[in-house]
């Protein structure tokens, strides 16, 4: 079930007092989350903070392109938009697959 048709299958049963109200706190909820997601620096793959911050940024709605830069426990090359990540990992010795922000681990070096 998608949030649509749920949607549509709980509003009709709520005034329409409640339900803008209800509308009101979720909306005020994921933009104090964007909010704070956005000044807040991603903290260490082993700190305590690592679960708040993960359930924030659910809330913040914080997917695909809207995911911060810097992830909890991964390592990224950051390059301009013109410049080819494959070529600059060449030049620090890295290996390019290990180099994207999506990898989920430190960039590895090429022996």
């Amino acid at each position: 079930m998608d949030w649509t048709s749920l949607f549509q299958t709980i509003l009709p049963y709520l005034p329409a007092k409640y339900a803008g109200d209800i509308v009101s706190i979720i909306t005020f909820f994921i933009a104090a989350a964007a909010l704070a997601l956005r000044f807040w620096k991603p903290p260490a793959s082993t700190s305590k903070l690592l679960p708040l911050f993960r359930i924030v940024s659910m809330i913040a709605q914080a997917k695909g392109w809207n995911t911060s830069a810097y992830q909890p426990g991964a390592k990224a090359i950051m390059v301009p938009v013109g410049s080819s990540r494959a070529k600059e990992a060449e030049k620090l010795g890295l290996d390019m697959v290990s180099t994207h922000p999506k990898a989920g681990e430190a960039p590895r070096h090429v022996n």
